[in-house]
């Protein structure tokens, strides 16, 4: 049973995005690995930005700054 984990910033991702991603990621293992789509579990988590960082900030950060 494959589990796919996607970590996304929660910066307002629509319910239709978020199934279009489980969707997209299902189809991708099928695909590629003959994996069964009944048994795939995926899994969205939306982190916030304040616990996200990258070059040693946080997204918070980065976004008030234009990056």
């Amino acid at each position: 049973m494959p589990y796919v984990n996607i970590k996304i910033t929660n910066e307002g991702v629509t319910a239709a995005k978020k199934a279009a991603l489980i969707k997209g990621a299902t189809e991708l293992l099928q695909e590629v690995l003959g994996k069964n789509p009944q048994t795939t579990v995926v899994v969205i988590e939306e982190v916030d930005t304040d616990n996200w960082g990258i070059g040693g900030e946080t997204i918070t950060v980065r976004r008030k700054r234009g990056q």
